[in-house]
């Protein structure tokens, strides 16, 4: 197995808007996902069902890509640090970014863990959370 080649290719489905497309093609059946935050979702369909949520949030896609890319074809594992810049429905630009560590299972993806960090929020976003959060204190 080649993964670099792999990631690469599933890659480039995503940057041509064919998420849904990559996801069916390289994640196994029992794929376990991993937010950042420590949130799993365990199987295909419940990541598959996270996926079209978050592209229901997307109002348009301004551009994506990937950055660096490592495999370790003897331990199954491709790491890749990608981009995507967008504004959601609510308005909000943001750009995304994060590094994503697979393990694969013969072609398919069995785990994927996340690191990100949130976009910052505006000034003006960040008042009213801090306002909200004193309202609710009261």
């Amino acid at each position: 197995m080649n993964h670099l080649e792999d990631v690469k290719k599933m890659w480039d489905l995503i940057g041509h808007g064919k998420l849904l497309e990559a996801f069916d093609k390289y994640y196994h059946n029992d794929v376990v996902q991993v937010e950042a935050s420590g949130e799993e979702r365990k199987g295909k369909e419940a990541c598959r069902k996270f996926q079209n949520e978050f592209l229901g949030m997307i109002k348009e896609v301004h551009g994506s890509g990937i950055g660096s890319v490592a495999a370790n074809d003897r331990d199954n594992i491709t790491i890749a640090e990608t981009w995507m810049d967008v504004t959601m429905k609510d308005g909000k630009r943001s750009k995304m970014e994060e590094v994503a560590v697979q393990k694969w299972e013969g072609d398919k993806i069995i785990h994927e863990r996340f690191y990100y960090n949130m976009p910052p929020q505006s000034p003006q976003a960040e008042l009213e959370t801090q306002s909200s959060g004193q309202r609710a204190r009261k």
